[in-house]
């Protein structure tokens, strides 16, 4: 959610990274400040905070009329009073890949805490995108499609060891450019998933902790490529641990007694691909590595854009600093799964502040631009069923009352266009002849822009 720029430190400032292990740089920790009474005046936004909002407001609404947000940067201070906030989630997950709730009940929920912008960032796959756009459009929400992708990391020579790295890829509401592309990278991973998957159960049964694999493969669902939340919840289910913590704690963990690898790709191919394909790449939990330094130094030689930042808890100070070492965008998100308990930050948990998500605007808008355009100029080149299937794959069929099919791709760019760009870029010379090229072409689809 958007919030004070500098009150998310309160709980971090120290040289622990969050999970026990030492920070890429040491510092000595700042003496805290007494804490302000509540109920005193509320700060007042600066002109750059001010100008910052108002740029977040007009992409998040776009043709809609944007809510009056109050003076104290639109920060969510209960669950009551979140309908004059514009609250961002950038990391969840659904029942597609490793989640619990179905990406419309993700949605459901994040819009009961508040949240207007949720990226659905599913592990290796984009599959849950239709439904959670078809879900956000009841309750006038964002949806920025996402993937978590698996990759490894190889230090080449360097200190360290191999060691497993999530990369978050955001797209525009258009998709990924060179989508089969893309997918055919994702499958690759998704196949390697499954054989990661039977070789931790043969090695849970070595262990004599007897599991089979087709327990873990009805867990998972129809066409979900196992994780090891999977492996972890059969273990539970079969009385091998108590919990799914355990289950972790005691096996699964990176190198643990049954743990496997897949078929993951190098963290730096992934970097470059999502890149390639339009979109922004944004390093996933750092404080879950062992050499947070020399991987995100490799990354950003790849293209990385960006580095999490926040969590529930507030701002990691040390990644903070890395991110500013490397000039990287910093974001954060709740990594929602949907599985329960104590341990689990919620949808819209995460306090991210506005100028942090204009930062992250700023970067990805761009990007976003030229991935549209690129989708439409190749249509206009090559009017195949497969180019415009590009353009339409995350809208859906109009059945409302009244609705008509599309008749000419005038009516189609339009419609498209104001969903997915501000004013200002539309007005962009380019996307100006775009319009002008498709008022000449004759299509006949019945959709609804995002």
């Amino acid at each position: 959610m958007l919030g004070e720029a500098f009150s998310l430190e309160s709980n971090s400032n120290s040289n622990s990274n969050g999970n026990g292990k030492e920070n890429p740089k040491r510092k000595s920790p700042n003496k805290s400040k007494k804490k302000k009474k509540r109920g005193g005046r509320k700060k007042k936004m600066t002109a750059e905070q001010l100008y910052a909002l108002n740029s977040v407001k007009e992409w998040v609404f776009l043709d809609q009329p944007s809510p009056a947000v109050d003076d104290d940067f639109g920060v969510q201070k209960s669950q009551s009073r979140v309908g004059d906030n514009i609250v961002f989630d950038l990391h969840s997950h659904s029942i597609r890949s490793d989640g619990f709730l179905s990406p419309s009940k993700v949605v459901e929920r994040a819009h009961g805490n508040g949240v207007k912008v949720l990226a659905l960032t599913d592990h290796d796959t984009m599959s849950g995108i239709p439904e959670a756009l078809e879900a956000a459009r009841k309750f006038g929400m964002r949806i920025i499609p996402g993937v978590e992708i698996s990759t490894m990391f190889s230090p080449r020579g360097e200190s360290g060891s191999e060691e497993p790295v999530h990369v978050l890829a955001y797209y525009s509401s258009c998709g990924p450019t060179r989508c089969e592309e893309l997918e055919k990278f994702l499958a690759n991973i998704r196949d390697g998933r499954y054989l990661r998957a039977k070789n931790m159960v043969l090695k849970l049964n070595n262990l004599k902790l007897p599991l089979k694999w087709e327990h873990v493969a009805k867990i998972a669902g129809k066409g979900v490529a196992p994780g090891r939340l999977h492996v972890a919840r059969a273990m539970v289910e079969a009385g091998h641990v108590e919990n799914l913590r355990q289950a972790f704690a005691r096996y699964l963990y990176d190198g643990g007694p049954a743990y496997s690898t897949g078929s993951e790709p190098q963290a730096e191919e992934a970097v470059k691909l999502i890149c390639e394909t339009g979109g922004v790449a944004v390093l996933a939990h750092p404080w879950a590595l062992k050499n947070p330094v020399t991987i995100v130094r490799r990354l950003k030689d790849a293209g990385l854009h960006g580095i999490e930042v926040y969590r529930s808890d507030g701002k990691l100070a040390a990644y903070n600093d890395l991110a500013d070492d490397y000039g990287l965008v910093k974001l954060g998100g709740s990594d929602y799964h949907g599985r329960g308990g104590q341990g689990e930050s919620d949808l819209g948990s995460v306090n991210l502040p506005v100028l942090a998500v204009h930062d992250f605007l700023k970067v990805a808008r761009p990007i976003w631009c030229n991935a549209i355009r690129n989708i439409l100029e190749s249509y206009i080149k090559e009017p195949s069923d497969m180019n415009l299937e590009q353009i339409t794959r995350f809208a859906r069929n109009r059945n409302s009352k009244g609705d008509s099919p599309l008749g000419c791709g005038k009516d189609l760019i339009d419609l498209c266009l104001t969903s997915w760009l501000t004013n200002e870029e539309r007005q962009n010379p380019e996307f100006e002849a775009i319009k002008l090229k498709f008022s000449n072409i004759s299509i006949n689809v019945p959709i609804e822009s995002n």
